[in-house]
């Protein structure tokens, strides 16, 4: 899952991001609203989580763009007014949700799954390919009932997979969905990470390389 966090308090930034890498996602940080348009029309992402109140280009001009440009793309509207008002107004300009300040993040996370199940083909909450089992909302990952014990990536790569329902996935659908914008695109992370996922998968193998296209499983 990859995500946009647009947020102009940079200790504010830094904390949720943490938080949701350490949830499995890929997580681009825009500083401004500007910034924030531009990084959306360049990357594909799941979920764009965005500050009403930003500079440089205002947050509700940021989701009417994206809403007009990107319908599949779903947002998360964060915001420090709490009036049912507001919450109106957020949501008639395109935002799929909205989240007042202060919030549990936990509930942000709960949230940032929900709408990433909506986002494109409907999905299931937990991801089942023969006896391998993933649950995105609890960051679990198991086969035969055994935990995986999966690192970040690792998670990352295999919900990309089983989310893939059988289709070849290319190593770069994997650096675009798992990773973010600071990743070096000739790196052989992927095929690292897949390496360490097929080890802890153990046997008989589920992923399986297709030459010259990418992963299935």
């Amino acid at each position: 899952m990859r995500l946009l966090l647009a947020e102009d308090e940079p200790r504010v930034a830094a904390a949720v991001a943490k938080g949701l890498r350490r949830h499995g996602a890929a997580v681009d940080v825009a500083p401004d609203g500007a910034d924030a348009l531009y990084r959306a029309r360049v990357h594909p992402y799941d979920v764009v989580i965005l500050d009403r109140d930003l500079p440089r280009m205002h947050g509700d001009d940021v989701c009417r763009a994206l809403s007009a440009e990107q319908p599949d793309t779903k947002i998360l509207m964060l915001t420090a007014a709490r009036s049912t008002d507001d919450l109106v107004e957020g949501l008639a300009m395109g935002a799929d949700d909205y989240l007042p300040k202060p919030f549990r993040f936990a509930e942000l996370v709960a949230r940032v799954h929900a709408l990433s199940r909506r986002a494109g083909t409907a999905r299931p909450a937990v991801l089942r390919c023969g006896d391998v089992e993933l649950d995105p909302a609890r960051r679990l990952a198991t086969r035969d009932g055994r935990d995986l014990e999966l690192s970040a990536k690792e998670f990352g790569v295999l919900q990309a997979l089983m989310s893939a329902d059988g289709a070849v996935v290319s190593p770069e659908d994997l650096l675009e969905q798992v990773w973010d914008a600071n990743v070096d695109p000739f790196t052989n992370t992927v095929r690292m990470i897949v390496m360490k996922l097929r080890r802890k998968l153990g046997e008989p193998a589920v992923i399986h390389t297709v030459p010259g296209a990418g992963y299935r499983m």
